[in-house]
């Protein structure tokens, strides 16, 4: 029975596999971009910012300097349980600081809940809200792109996640390739098939009346992905721009990556297990695929664990001595074909670098650690299936400056 059982989780993570794989191929072309619009919806930019002061005057100066109209978008700096000088360095600039104290309630998610129901409150009438974190960055046409979706009638809308410090590790290089390669193979075959692409945390704009109607109601570890399940079941699609591009700052050593996707992770079991039967019976119901779709993606933080877990197990039982006691898929596959998918999975990666015009010969050279990278999902996903009713929001500090001519005088 046992034998059986791990026969029928390889034959489901290799189905899984497959499907991931099958979507990559539609993110080889782009579609004709959305038209372009005079500005006319009104922003309210919230930057997310937990002792940030070394960073948020950079985010600042470089919201003041974007193409569109001064008056037609606000930025509010959530200072959310701040010891430092977060707060002041906002007022000093001219922007909004909004001051939150609860000690009980941490995490950017919570903040972002208050700070909706504060501007809810304010007399000025937004059309649009955009969420950043305090390091990050975003290009001059952000707005002006934001402003073409929402015109169009997209109401949940994700920019184009990419880095500000690539080059700074082997830690930030990998980043770096993840975001490329999600960008372009994950997300943009969405965008082409007309699914329901992922909110990343950061650099997202709403609609203000979709926030209004159903709230933020998001604050799990990981509120991206929450809020998107939530606007899936509600039949509301996210959307990508391709063209509204937002740098976010990245850890410099493998112990900060490891405790800041640790908390991915556990936030990422929660979601599943709160919404992934629901969404997958919704949507096989209501034949939707993209409900389908996103309750895989959800799904996919057991697809590393039990991936990890069942490859251990059959490498430990062809290490111990006399015949293996469970069978391998490998026995019904030919070798040559195991070999060719093994290729173009990994072979996706600079692929998706090479369609993002990636030319630095150096983040080519990562490929070389890349592995060790993806190899240390396991056991970081191991130890968050265990501790996943850990709510304790874990911060990444950032301890230097980095501006928008940096970012662009050394874009790969």
């Amino acid at each position: 029975m046992l034998d059986i059982i791990i026969l029928v989780v390889q034959v489901l993570l290799a189905v899984l596999g497959a499907y991931s794989l099958f979507f990559s191929f539609f993110g080889f072309y782009r579609k004709k971009r959305t038209p372009a619009v005079p500005a006319q919806k009104r922003f309210a930019v919230l930057v997310a910012a937990h002792n940030e002061e070394k960073v948020v005057g950079a985010l600042i100066e470089n919201l003041k300097q974007l193409d569109y109209p001064k008056e037609l978008y606000d930025v509010f700096v959530i200072c959310d349980n701040c010891s430092d000088r977060t707060a002041d360095i906002a007022k000093q600039m001219g922007v909004h600081a909004c001051v939150r104290h609860n000690p009980n309630l941490r995490g950017k998610g919570f903040a972002i809940e208050w700070m909706l129901k504060e501007l809810w409150k304010m007399p000025t009438a937004y059309d649009g809200v955009v969420i950043l974190d305090a390091d990050n960055l975003v290009n001059a046409d952000f707005l002006q792109h934001m402003n073409n979706e929402l015109c169009s009638g997209s109401k949940v809308i994700q920019a184009y996640l990419d880095t500000k410090n690539p080059n700074d590790s082997w830690i930030t290089a990998a980043y770096a390739i993840t975001y490329w390669f999600c960008n372009r193979l994950w997300q943009l075959p969405r965008t082409n098939l007309k699914l329901a692409n992922f909110l990343g945390g950061t650099g997202m704009c709403f609609d203000s009346g979709l926030l209004k109607e159903m709230g933020w109601g998001a604050t799990s570890l990981v509120e991206d992905l929450e809020f998107t399940v939530r606007c899936v079941k509600r039949g509301i699609n996210p959307t990508m721009c391709y063209d509204a591009k937002v740098y976010d700052e990245k850890p410099l050593t493998f112990k900060a990556s490891a405790r800041q996707r640790l908390r991915w992770m556990q936030g990422h079991f929660d979601v599943a297990r709160r919404y992934f039967f629901p969404l997958l019976w919704q949507g096989i119901k209501e034949r939707s695929w993209a409900k389908i779709d996103t309750a895989i993606y959800t799904f996919n933080v057991y697809n590393v664990l039990l991936g990890f877990i069942f490859s251990a197990i059959l490498w430990i039982d062809v290490a111990l001595p006399g015949t293996p006691h469970f069978t391998s898929l490998y026995e019904y596959v030919p070798t040559w074909l195991m070999v060719i998918v093994t290729a173009l999975v990994y072979l996706g990666f600079p692929i998706a670098m090479a369609l993002e015009k990636v030319k630095s010969w150096r983040m080519y050279a990562a490929l070389i650690t890349y592995p060790i990278y993806l190899a240390s999902w396991w056991p970081i996903t191991l130890y968050a299936f265990f501790t996943q009713n850990n709510k304790q929001w874990s911060h990444t500090q950032h301890t230097r400056v980095i501006r928008l001519e940096d970012v662009q005088s050394k874009q790969v």
